[in-house]
């Protein structure tokens, strides 16, 4: 009787697929890194860190955000605190312009290269469109920075107004994979979403899209997200953490191991070994000082520095004095990843 070939093991087409040839996995493969023993979470940080040093080089990209509408947003994303639909001690607010060209200021003195400039809404209206067209001409005028949007949901028309802006890249994560959506939103479509960040493409801005780990979702679903976004080709996968937020429906959900969330920040850099692969909100949380590091040295290629739109991050002279120790280079404004 024939003996069946014994199976490849993961890490090491891991290293033939994606580390030589430049090929990210697939859902399955995906699937099955996820699936990994703790006892090998060292092998596969180390053969994901060899990729993003591979395909992207050892430079970091720096980012701020700022909210310029806070609060009241009319939709029901469970995880966040900004839903006007929930009982959250979140309140509504705005930014003026002044405050916006200084937060960017000092966004740009860290080193950063991107701003992003946020709002909590379905979409802009005519006011919100004028306000960020004011605030990226103000920047523009007075800091060497990179503008970047998330403003939610757009029309053909936001999208033509934003790319004649100069805006660099536009956020819109799909959050989480197509098939658990429903039980994250209802008030609007992972389909929306996905129509929004067609339009920003073939528009030419950069496209940011990523989610929130740990929602619930199985592991199965995690790696069908990876797929999701690899098949959008995204310039750049911000990965947040879910952090309970009171007053939310994901209030008492509990943070995801730390294990875990490395693991799929590694298998993040699997399935997209050329992407911007950015740690974002809940990283604190869920990993601390010493998870922070392992994740630079898993896979991740950028940073949010400074605190989050409704969440306090850690301070940005932390993040940079890791970078050094790391001998990791703050990318440079012009340079590419």
């Amino acid at each position: 009787m024939t003996q069946a070939p014994a199976r490849t093991d993961i890490l090491d087409l891991a290293r033939d697929q994606v580390l030589r040839g430049g090929v990210g996995f697939d859902r399955d493969r995906m699937l099955d890194v996820l699936r990994l023993p703790d006892s090998r979470l060292e092998e596969l940080l180390d053969v994901a860190h060899d990729v993003r040093m591979a395909w992207c080089g050892p430079e970091v990209e720096v980012e701020g955000i700022v909210s310029l509408k806070t609060g009241g947003c009319p939709e029901d994303c469970h995880f966040c605190s900004q839903s006007g639909l929930f009982a959250s001690p979140v309140r509504a607010a705005r930014l003026d312009i002044p405050s916006l060209v200084e937060a960017a200021k000092q966004t740009a003195k860290t080193g950063a290269t991107e701003f992003c400039i946020v709002a909590a809404v379905r979409g802009p209206d005519e006011r919100l469109m004028a306000q960020v067209a004011a605030g990226v001409e103000a920047i523009r005028n007075e800091v060497d920075i990179q503008v970047a949007c998330s403003l939610g949901m757009l029309t053909q028309d936001q999208v033509d107004q934003l790319a004649a802006m100069g805006v660099h890249r536009y956020n819109h994560n799909l959050e989480t994979a197509r098939s658990y959506f429903n039980h994250v939103v209802t008030t609007h479509t992972w389909e929306e979403r996905f129509e929004t960040l067609r339009m920003v493409k073939e528009a030419g801005m950069e496209v940011c899209c990523g989610g929130i780990l740990g929602m619930g979702e199985t592991l199965e679903q995690r790696a069908e997200f990876a797929a999701d976004l690899a098949s959008v080709e995204p310039d750049e996968v911000p990965l947040n953490f879910l952090d309970p937020r009171p007053g939310t429906p994901f209030a008492d959900r509990e943070v995801l191991p730390a294990t875990e969330a490395l693991k799929a920040i590694a298998a993040f850099r699997l399935a997209l070994p050329r992407t911007i692969l950015r740690f974002a909100g809940g990283r604190e949380i869920t990993l601390g000082d010493l998870g922070a590091k392992q994740g630079m040295l898993g896979g991740v290629n950028a940073v949010i520095v400074g605190n989050y739109l409704t969440t306090l991050g850690r301070r940005a002279e932390t993040d940079l004095d890791l970078l050094v120790d790391l001998r990791m280079p703050i990318k440079a404004l012009g340079e590419s990843i």
